[in-house]
């Protein structure tokens, strides 16, 4: 924990107001600044970012939000907990995106919503899905809880639609648990500041059936730093993912991840394709490049919906996805972040080339 989180936080200890209170409403006024946007409501978490997102459109039960099978569970479980139902498009082969061409094939008279994800840290094809809601009538609820900074054609993730940030301990901002709205909508931002105070305007005063969906002051502490110093965190990963490249570029057996034309990529993770020869070998492959010391992980190694608990579920509805069903089965991530120092980023590389090169 950095010197200026530390004091934040004392702060907040030393003014005993613990709960909801100035230091969440001066997080949320750096992150409204930061992106250009009106309103930023912060939550608990982002999947609760996503569920209020949701929940405050008063969209139709039971009608269709189209998003991508290739994502944190999150992702479906606020769809299901809105009481709506999950439609899923196939993914961009290079980006592990939404392929908006998909996303067309499914829009249709049910559908209420589009969900994209802006995966490990860039945008998805945000300029096509945007002009799919418009002209569809439907809203778009980004899911940015990986892409802090993000932008495409020099706008940020989260401001083309409702945009829903997590705040979680492994994010590029973190506050432990949290999550961030923006909106450019008044009556939006303000039924969402509503339903994250248990449906209340004022004590005792309720107007719709709301949640607690609250951020702490000491949660808020810990992010206010981190939004400050937002561009130096993204310039550190920038460079961490420029070097991977440059020491992994060279590797036959794997595609290095993509940066879409227009967009900033903010390297939550960096993700890696084996080639298709290697299918099958890739958790073996991750298993002992974690023996070796380096923490890779697999970032995610099932669709949302292959899940069993979500089989022959009435809100879950499939659709074919090969791309993203062979993608699951040949990415991994490594460290990318931006406490790694140069000689451990190259470890990082000369690790997976060592590894992967064997196979």
């Amino acid at each position: 924990m950095s010197n200026e989180i530390e004091q934040e936080v004392l702060k907040v200890l030393r003014s005993g107001m613990i709960a909801q209170g100035p230091k969440v409403r001066e997080l949320e006024e750096l992150f409204e600044s930061y992106l250009g946007v009106k309103h930023v409501v912060a939550v608990n978490n982002g999947t609760t970012a996503l569920i209020a997102a949701l929940k405050v459109l008063n969209l139709a039960p039971g009608s269709e939000v189209i998003t991508t099978p290739f994502t944190f569970v999150a992702t479906l479980n606020a769809i299901i907990e809105a009481g709506l139902v999950a439609r899923f498009a196939d993914i961009d082969e290079k980006t592990f995106n939404l392929d908006s061409s998909k996303v067309e094939d499914l829009v249709g008279p049910k559908t209420s919503a589009i969900m994209p994800v802006h995966l490990y840290g860039q945008c998805a094809d945000i300029a096509k899905l945007t002009e799919i809601t418009e002209r569809e009538g439907a809203f778009l609820v980004e899911d940015a809880a990986q892409a802090h900074g993000s932008t495409f054609d020099g706008r940020f993730a989260g401001t083309f639609g409702i945009g829903c940030f997590s705040l979680y301990a492994t994010k590029n901002v973190s506050t432990g648990e949290g999550g961030l709205i923006t909106t450019n909508d008044d009556v939006i931002a303000d039924r969402l500041r509503i339903y994250r105070n248990q449906g209340m305007r004022a004590r005792y005063q309720y107007e719709m059936a709301g949640n607690n969906f609250r951020l702490t002051d000491l949660q808020a502490a810990v992010g206010i730093p981190q939004v400050r110093n937002i561009e130096n965190i993204i310039s550190a990963r920038q460079k961490n993912a420029e070097r991977l490249s440059s020491i992994l570029g060279d590797n036959s057996r794997i595609h290095l991840p993509m940066v879409a034309a227009s967009n900033r990529h903010v390297w939550h993770q960096y993700t890696i394709r084996l080639d298709e020869n290697l299918v099958g070998l890739r958790d073996q492959i991750v298993s002992e490049i974690n023996e070796k010391g380096v923490g890779a992980g697999v970032y995610y190694p099932k669709l949302t919906h292959d899940y069993a608990c979500y089989a022959n579920h009435p809100q879950v509805k499939t659709d074919s996805t090969p791309v993203a069903t062979l993608v699951s089965q040949l990415v991994f991530s490594v460290p990318v972040h931006q406490f790694l120092s140069e000689s451990e980023v190259d470890k990082v590389a000369e690790v997976v080339n060592e590894v992967v090169l064997k196979y």
